[in-house]
């Protein structure tokens, strides 16, 4: 069960990425909703993250960060190439791969 908070937790961290960078390009009363938004996700990121390092299958601080952040930054990678207009660079593609490659590697290795 910790393990998916986590993985919830780290898509919520991808959810304030977005709102953030809409947020940025919106004014008025639209930046507010995403600002709105932004704060819902990170508090909702930041209490699964601690429900998941919390009970008799905790996740070891370490690992779990290392994932809910890993699930983060390949999350605000895609969402910023769908979204955002981003570059989609073949090393760019190949690192975020790495990363998703790492977090799995985690998964398995950990408790």
């Amino acid at each position: 069960m910790n393990w998916i908070l986590i993985i919830i937790a780290g898509i919520f961290e991808t959810g304030f990425a977005f709102c953030m960078g809409r947020a940025q390009e919106s004014s008025g009363k639209e930046a507010l909703l995403w600002w709105i938004a932004f704060g819902f996700c990170m508090l909702m990121s930041l209490l699964l993250m601690y429900r998941a390092l919390s009970g008799p299958n905790a996740i070891p601080i370490g690992t779990a960060y290392a994932v809910w952040t890993g699930i983060g930054a390949v999350g605000a990678t895609i969402m910023g190439i769908v979204f955002f207009q981003e570059p989609a660079t073949f090393w760019r593609l190949f690192f975020t791969s790495t990363l998703i490659g790492s977090i799995v590697g985690l998964k398995f290795v950990s408790n």
